[in-house]
């Protein structure tokens, strides 16, 4: 019997097809097939049907995430591809790229090959390989980027690195743009963070710890955009923190440059204060910044400077934060968490609901050249349905992620995801169907 999976009186909202309203949606197979007001009325008297009646519940296109850490190859101690999905499903993500700094990097055909057939044998969300930029992220020699491409990966970077060296760059932007393939910047001017440990600030001198300045990230960026005006390529800046970028994304867009940039939810909600003393969850890199970033960059999201929201998702063991600062990884996990944190901004009414959505599924769907995230007949069903007003506290014992660094622990959050679905298969179900 084919697969039919009946909404019933759900609020769809999908901005791209200009959708916000209390609708059936009803799914054959791997697609939606209809939707509209008592639209399911019939597919849901259907003895095989499954009906999922959620009045008050929000469904959501699926989820996408540009930048996630996997860990697998070579750190599966920290989180592994079967972890990492289903993580991502928890979170309502359809579709995250997993960065290329594992061991061995992934700079060749091969690493992405592993990958994809692992994520394939695990199913579940959609795994998309990010490939380097340079072979072994030393930021020399280019990755053999057609091949790459050809294996599977929808972008380059050296993530964790800056590709400091301006003729290298140059050359990758030039080279991945022979394959539409965008060059995502890890941009910070190394020279000016050696040795740093924290944000560069009255929190860094309180605690003794070397600072890292804002303008690190925004050499790096106002270079990379005069590189990519010239070469015409496709140019992308993770994990945006500063006013500066904002500032710099600004004015190049306002030019037509081919540029796009995310930013994570940790920059969006919290400040170098949040470190307290020495809290090593709170260590990242991109360091966290002050409030006139979080502002910048909350002000750059609402009103699409800033095109997605990436969660940069970053596991560690407890032996990679349970030590001294100067010790500690960089990094905190995101996948589980970034939904319910930011619907927090929009409850507060510091950014549109609408534009969360979107940066979310539609604009890093567009970056990643995927399919369109859409909630239309005739789409494909990757969706995430969301109670908006079920309250929760962050716990470890509630994450399916092998890590649990994050400062978010034991906050009360509003909105959960309920149930995930991938071409019509549901990945993932807080509670049993209501029928």
């Amino acid at each position: 019997m084919d697969r039919l999976i009946v909404f019933r009186h759900v609020r769809a909202i999908d901005p791209s097809s200009a959708l916000d309203a209390v609708i059936d949606v009803v799914i054959e197979k791997d697609r939606i097939v209809r939707l509209g007001p008592d639209a399911g009325a019939e597919a849901a008297k259907a003895e095989w049907a499954q009906v999922i009646t959620a009045p008050g519940a929000w469904l959501l296109p699926g989820l996408v995430d540009l930048h996630a850490h996997l860990r697998e190859p070579g750190q599966e101690y920290k989180e592994d591809i079967r972890s990492g999905l289903a993580a991502a499903a928890a979170g309502g993500f359809t579709d995250i790229c997993a960065m290329p700094n594992t061991l061995p990097v992934n700079d060749s055909r091969m690493v992405t090959e592993a990958m994809l057939a692992r994520a394939h044998e695990v199913g579940g969300t959609r795994l998309h390989p990010i490939g380097a930029i340079t072979v072994g992220q030393r930021g020399e020699s280019l990755t053999e980027m057609g091949d790459l491409r050809e294996a599977g990966a929808v972008a380059v970077s050296d993530d964790g690195r800056c590709v400091t060296n301006s003729a290298v760059m140059r050359r990758a932007l030039e080279y991945a743009s022979v394959f539409d393939l965008p060059v995502i910047q890890h941009a910070e001017d190394h020279a000016l963070t050696e040795g740093a440990q924290m944000h560069e600030g009255s929190v860094s001198t309180r605690l003794g710890l070397r600072g890292w300045p804002r303008v690190a990230e925004d050499i790096i960026v106002s270079r990379d955009l005069l590189l990519a005006e010239y070469t015409g390529a496709r140019y992308h800046v993770a994990h945006a923190s500063t006013e500066g970028t904002v500032r710099l994304l600004r004015e190049a867009k306002s030019r037509g440059l081919r540029v796009t940039a995310e930013v994570t939810p940790h920059h969006l909600l919290l400040t170098h204060e949040a470190v307290g003393l020495y809290d090593t969850a709170c260590k990242v890199n991109p360091p966290l910044r002050e409030q006139r970033d979080i502002e910048a960059l909350r002000q750059g999201l609402a009103d699409g400077t800033i095109d997605a929201v990436a969660t940069d998702h970053a596991p560690h063991a407890t032996i990679d934060k349970g030590c001294e600062w100067s010790e500690a990884k960089p990094g905190m996990i995101g996948l589980e968490l970034c939904l319910p944190l930011l619907l927090g901004l929009v409850a507060e009414g510091a950014l549109p609901l609408a534009r969360l959505v979107t940066s979310l599924t539609q604009a890093p769907a567009g970056i990643a050249r995927l399919p369109d995230k859409r909630i239309r007949e005739g789409a494909r069903a990757d969706l995430v349905l969301i109670d908006p007003e079920e309250r929760w506290t962050i716990d470890a014992s509630c994450l399916r992620s092998k890590s649990h660094n994050t400062p978010f622990l034991g906050r009360t959050v509003k909105g959960r995801v309920k149930m995930t679905m991938v071409a019509g298969n549901v990945v993932f179900e807080s509670t049993p169907r209501s029928s």
